[in-house]
């Protein structure tokens, strides 16, 4: 894991190149390149985890000098991959990153769509006088770019491209309106007018071969496979080898690997699997809360530890730890998000940088295999006729429930169109909420979901839930969950992996019937049955306690603080939001509607726009 930093007709210096430290304090590199009269910089911030020599150096160059490279990430079948190149290249050291420089020299920027691991990275080939850059299927990695007159900056975060700007970013109100509905800026919006993102597995081209540059996107990511027609015993046997074999993959390093515990199965199952490889006892650590919070997963985190002998480590947090960090949280991320376990991330990674360089996890497994209730929601809606629906949709909206979960999902009821039902699902505020909020409507979300729907041909599956889920796993993790993972992680010099999305896992998951990953009861229906060989059922079967503060609580009894900072006169919170509004949103919390996450989002907003 590293940073990457380059530009096209735009200076870099050291200074703007450190703000990206903290994701290589181990070596940092930086190349010029003239391209057509073109002057392309490339710069890298190293934090070495596969060939710690300085065979690893980036930016990396073919023994031709007609292709250079930055990279960001992890390649995990990368041996594989220097099988299929000629003979007669000769490495200098053992790096995935030399073996992608000479794939993509081979193979050219297609061969892209063989890489099975987290990345994103700058491709330059000069005889082509093309820069590509390149993201993940998933997104794991983020990749920011901003277009000037003639100009290009593109980066890992954010903040050495909002140097460049005059005005620090403007404000674009519609995608305000479309972080407000969905909770997050799908790529390519950001809340900044003049700053984009990389869509998960797209490539942009920045052809050089002109007096202008001229950019072209392209996307690599395959359409949903078709249902596999094998038994269930042969498939449920399938599965358990891919996910053993995924893991080992991940486990790829010439440093130690400790692992992110919940006191759930996921984090379990990928630990159980990995200590396997681990000599000596495999670090684990685990984030609770002072008092007593259904949140708190110590206790059980540590129930697991004891079981598979991992080594724990853990520590409590209080809500004056909460509202210290928020503010750092937003600087860090950078883009206002309303999930509120990017807090408890901020401790954990804190804590296993401690003792680590590099952390697996059990994230990205409700995606693909239905962990998660609206995946349940949809197969409800499929018993229940249309007609049926949609007189009794009004009937319970007057019921007024305060259950957050239990609104979306009224909302969802009766709606023919399939994206439109799975926006009503997802939506933190609505249409009606946004307006008053900011007075902007939100155009653009369903747009987006529009995309990928097309992209991952759903018009080909027919269950519904099937399609919400590779949705999911192409937006809502990319942009939400692996988007503040991957930047507090990397504040603090660490590497965070995702086994549950490699690739060729994913893509047998998804091949998988419907029928073997949920039901109405229950999700993760093949996951829990190949755990069930190496948990006790008390672990299988736990609660879902979810990856999140308490702030439902924190915000009733705290209730002045947040007022304090969301009502402020003279801020530009308050220049963009109705805080008459806003008031009534808290005082709607404190009388028992659950508005955490709205409350959150808003608090992260205020801080983004104000102190960012």
């Amino acid at each position: 894991m590293c940073g990457i930093l380059g530009s096209i007709n735009h200076h870099i210096d050291n200074r703007v190149l450190d703000t990206i430290k903290h994701r290589g304090p181990d070596d940092f590199g930086m190349q010029k390149i003239l391209l057509n009269g073109h002057d392309v910089q490339l710069c890298h911030r190293r934090l070495s985890i596969i060939d710690l020599s300085p065979a690893g150096h980036q930016p990396m160059n073919t023994t031709c000098g007609q292709y250079a490279i930055i990279f960001n990430g992890e390649i995990y079948n990368h041996q594989d991959l220097k099988d299929k190149l000629p003979a007669d290249i000769t490495f200098r050291g053992h790096s995935d990153t030399e073996t992608m420089l000479y794939y993509l020299k081979t193979f050219g920027i297609e061969g892209v769509k063989d890489f099975n691991g987290i990345f994103s990275f700058a491709f330059v080939d000069y005889a082509k006088q093309v820069v590509y850059l390149a993201r993940d299927p998933f997104g794991v990695k983020p990749l920011y770019y901003h277009l000037g007159n003639n100009t290009m900056t593109f980066s890992s975060e954010m903040r050495p491209i909002k140097k460049q700007l005059a005005n620090n970013g403007s404000i674009n109100k519609e995608a305000m309106a479309t972080l407000l509905r969905l909770r997050y800026n799908p790529s390519p919006e950001t809340i900044y007018a003049d700053i984009q993102k990389v869509k998960p597995g797209h490539y942009l081209a920045a052809d050089l071969s002109g007096a202008q540059l001229h950019i072209a996107h392209t996307c690599f990511i395959h359409q949903l496979p078709a249902t596999l027609k094998s038994s269930e015993a042969e498939l449920k046997e399938a599965y358990g080898r891919k996910l053993v074999e995924a893991i080992n993959r991940q486990l790829l390093a010439d440093v130690e690997i400790g692992v992110l515990l919940s006191g759930g199965i996921d984090s379990a199952v990928v630990a159980a699997l990995a200590k396997r490889h681990t000599q000596g006892k495999m670090k684990a650590f685990t984030i609770g809360f002072e008092g007593n919070h259904a949140e708190d997963e110590i206790e059980d985190a540590a129930e697991t530890a004891e079981l598979l002998q991992l080594d724990h480590h853990y520590k409590k947090i209080t809500f004056t730890d909460f509202l210290n960090t928020i503010k750092e949280c937003a600087r860090i991320v950078e883009e206002p998000l309303a999930t509120t376990s990017i807090i408890p991330m901020y401790f954990l990674s804190e804590l296993a940088s401690k003792h680590v360089k590099v952390v697996i996890t059990g994230q990205g497994a409700d995606e693909p295999l239905g962990g998660y209730t609206r995946y349940r929601s949809e197969l409800i809606y499929k018993k229940i006729p249309m007609g049926l629906q949609q007189m009794l949709q009004p009937i319970a909206k007057l019921a007024s429930f305060k259950s957050e979960k239990i609104s979306r999902g009224i909302n969802a009821l009766g709606v023919k169109d399939e994206i439109a039902r799975f926006l009503n699902a997802y939506e933190i505020f609505n249409e009606y909420e946004i307006t008053c909020l900011i007075g902007v409507k939100d155009k653009i979300s369903y747009q987006r979901i529009q995309y990928f729907y097309d992209v991952l041909g759903c018009k080909n599956k027919t269950n519904a839930a099937e399609k919400m889920m590779a949705l999911d796993a192409r937006m809502n993790l990319a942009d939400d969950l692996l988007n503040y993972t991957d930047k507090i992680s990397m504040h603090f010099s660490l590497e965070c992996r995702v086994p549950m999305l490699d690739l060729e896992l994913v893509s047998f998951i998804e091949s998988l019937p419907p029928s073997m990953k949920l039901n109405l009861s229950s999700g993760k229906l093949i996951h829990k049955e190949f755990a069930s060989a190496l948990l006790p059922d008390k672990i299988i079967n736990r609660k879902k306690k979810a990856f999140q503060s308490p702030t439902r609580t924190w915000f009733k009894t705290e209730v002045d603080t947040v007022k304090q900072i969301l009502l402020a006169n003279g801020t530009n919170f308050s220049r963009l939001f109705n805080q008459r509004y806003v008031a009534e949103l808290i005082e709607k919390h404190q009388n028992g509607y659950n508005m955490e996450k709205q409350i959150f989002l808003l608090l992260s907003i205020y801080f983004v726009v104000d102190h960012v």
